[in-house]
């Protein structure tokens, strides 16, 4: 890099952080420094993760995890609501570890137009909150939703798989819906918790000629980890908000009979069509009974406004 012509303030990183209301740490090793993180304020109550670096053999060490709590818990305790950062798009380890830490790519690659042609990802996550997710971001998501919907099957969910579900199974079943996501057949949500990713739920959207007006609810999960904050409310709330917008008024969706979604769903305005018995198989080869629901959207009420 050309230090002088592209980013003078490495000449005084401490300074220049703090003069624009951010701070910069440094990690030590033996009296050397081994690694960096900045983060700085930016509008509407976003914080930057900024010179995130470290020493190349302490990588996987979980140095690179130690910086990033430092920064964010700096940020959030500053009042940050959302959390961004910039990533070469040639940093394919930098990708894999802010995706581990609940980041998921965010709008277009920017051009730098310096001395390495670098070209970057805007990587991203609300502190609390459900966004939609695009195709670039639900790939990216990859890595936690399987964490997430490997942990709600191993404690039973009935989500049309068994435990215990192996990791690639996941991971493919999200390659999946990325690509639906890509092609329009499916709207994915993703919820966070104190800045971690724990929820989900999706509307699928592929309905027959004569059913263009109707959607299915699927996968409506949130990591045991990330359960008593009301996400799964708030997931649902958004995902009747994206039904309307894309003119699906009517919703479809089933659940397993008892199961601790049921008065969720009936808060909400949900109404019972009927119960089949033994209709899906459980990890000891008894059978469950699955609730199908049913809920129009003409009229919302104030808690999905």
């Amino acid at each position: 890099m050309d230090v002088d012509a592209e980013m003078p303030e490495y000449r005084a990183l401490a300074s220049y952080y703090a003069g624009v209301g951010g701070a910069l740490w440094a990690a030590e090793d033996a009296g050397e420094i081994v690694g960096m993180i900045a983060t700085r304020p930016l509008a509407d109550g976003a914080w930057e993760i900024c010179r995130v670096y470290v020493q190349p053999t302490l990588h996987g060490a979980g140095l690179g995890h130690r910086l990033l709590d430092t920064a964010e818990a700096h940020a959030l305790a500053a009042g940050a609501t959302r959390l961004r950062l910039w990533s070469d798009t040639r940093f394919d380890r930098a990708h894999r570890f802010y995706e581990k830490r609940s980041y998921v790519r965010s709008g277009p690659m920017r051009v730098l137009a310096d001395i390495s042609n670098s070209l970057e990802y805007e990587f991203g996550k609300p502190v609390n909150g459900v966004e939609v997710l695009d195709a670039a971001a639900a790939e990216s998501a990859i890595p936690r939703l399987s964490e997430i919907l490997i942990a709600c099957v191993e404690e039973g969910a009935g989500v049309s798989f068994l435990p215990p579900l192996a990791p690639e199974l996941a991971r493919a079943f999200w390659r999946d819906t990325a690509r639906d996501v890509a092609s329009g057949r499916k709207v994915l949500l993703a919820g966070w918790a104190v800045g971690v990713l724990v929820g989900t739920v999706t509307l699928a959207l592929a309905s027959p000629q004569n059913q263009q007006h109707r959607a299915d609810v699927a996968k409506l999960l949130v990591h045991p980890s990330g359960r008593r904050h009301g996400l799964a409310r708030q997931l649902m709330a958004r995902l009747e908000l994206e039904a309307l917008r894309v003119g699906r008024p009517l919703l479809t969706l089933d659940t397993r009979a008892g199961d601790r979604a049921d008065g969720l769903y009936r808060s909400m305005g949900w109404i019972d069509l009927g119960t089949i018995p033994g209709y899906s198989l459980k990890k000891d080869g008894t059978y469950d009974s699955t609730l199908f629901m049913w809920k129009h959207l003409t009229s919302l009420g104030t808690e999905a406004a």
